[in-house]
């Protein structure tokens, strides 16, 4: 499907059964003279030889970055077993795409050293970078287990710039998660890309949970497993059940996805999903969970009307969009499905021109975040205020 609505965006998706031909129809779709940077969201249902050499054939030397997917969302909503994408034009667009790579090893000052050095490429280029003119934008190995450490360093030198992003999925496979980068697939690593344009945005992340008075405090962790052994002193999942009124026996992912946790952190509140419930009765996050953290447990509100609410504001503030780069949490993804409002989520994407895919978790400025879709919204000229 191509689907184009602007003298310099491009957007376009595939269903085609194999890689080579779904990438052709791809490029067909999003082809277009001086690109300034172009994106793919692929399903890792394609064959990972034969996609990687049929985004070398059609792509060539143009600048391309992606990653796989736990689902694609193209110019018609959801979709699996495709992919999408969207190309931008250097009439409006300067981009600069960094590759990090090590991630496992990456140490904390690592991620300021790579942001600095996109800024300073990016005034190479004439234009000082600030938040009116410049979006970041990240792309994440999703069982890299260290978005937290990325996404803080990266934030740090931005200054008023804002930041959001995605963690790379492989339909729930938890094997292997990808990202593209100058030819060929990578594990363990990220791509930071800054992108400025002339054209009105808003970068952005709606959620649909807000906090109860049902509060708890992590008394044992371990951060970088991801793993809460104790809450209130407790065992983990035992406390957390009795919390939400249920046995451990009963908690199953359509639990943890109806009675997240948040954290509250500068007056506002983040998901923090729990993935499931370890053989010790601890519990494994989708989030790094520190020792001393407050967590809250939180109710669920309506989904489909949070996203009309969402994007209601952004055409508010900047017209009718050409554009929006949308990174939406797997788990959101599977409760639109179970509560049968998926399809009414997926018009309003189309309706505001979304191209994106369903993510293992998701970026906003300094945070990793779960169950939440991040992104930034793109206007026209015309509307600029």
């Amino acid at each position: 499907m191509i689907v184009n609505t602007s003298s310099s965006i491009r957007r376009a998706a595939s269903t085609a059964g194999t890689a080579a031909q779904a990438v052709a129809e791809l490029y067909q779709g999003i082809e277009q003279e001086e690109i300034a940077l172009a994106v793919f969201f692929a399903s890792p249902a394609y064959d990972q030889k034969e996609l990687a050499a049929a985004l070398k054939e059609h792509f060539g030397n143009i600048p391309l970055i992606g990653c796989t997917t736990a689902g694609e969302i193209g110019p018609s909503g959801y979709r699996e077993s495709s992919i999408s994408g969207f190309s931008l034009s250097s009439a409006d667009f300067t981009a600069v795409p960094t590759l990090v790579e090590n991630l496992q090893d990456m140490e904390l000052g690592h991620g300021k050293d790579v942001a600095m050095r996109a800024l300073n490429e990016m005034r190479k280029a004439g234009s000082e970078p600030t938040g009116d003119n410049t979006f970041a934008f990240v792309l994440v190995d999703g069982l890299s287990v260290r978005e937290e450490a990325l996404v803080s360093s990266l934030y740090k030198p931005l200054g008023d710039i804002n930041l959001f992003g995605g963690s790379a999925g492989d339909d729930l496979d938890f094997g292997e998660t990808l990202i593209w980068h100058e030819g060929k697939f990578h594990h363990n690593a990220a791509i930071f890309s800054l992108i400025q344009t002339d054209l009105p945005f808003k970068v952005f992340r709606t959620q649909h949970f807000v906090p109860t008075e049902t509060k708890m405090v992590v008394t044992e962790s371990d951060p970088l497993k991801r793993i809460v052994s104790e809450i209130n002193g407790e065992p983990a999942a035992r406390e957390y059940a009795r919390m939400v009124g249920l046995e451990v026996e009963e908690l199953t992912p359509t639990v943890f996805s109806a009675h997240p946790v948040v954290m509250r952190v500068g007056g506002e509140f983040y998901v923090r999903s729990i993935a499931h419930v370890n053989e010790d009765e601890t519990l494994s996050f989708f989030c790094s969970i520190d020792d001393g953290i407050v967590l809250t447990v939180a109710r669920g509100l309506d989904m489909a009307e949070g996203v009309d609410h969402a994007f209601e504001g952004l055409r508010e503030r900047l017209g009718p969009l050409q554009l929006t780069i949308g990174c939406d949490c797997i788990l959101r993804s599977l409760e639109g499905r179970d509560k049968e409002i998926r399809d009414d989520i997926a018009k309003t994407l189309e309706e505001n021109n979304t191209i994106g895919f369903a993510t293992y978790g998701e970026q906003y400025n300094a945070m990793h975040v779960n169950q939440t879709l991040t992104g930034v919204a793109i206007g026209s000229k015309s509307s600029q205020q």
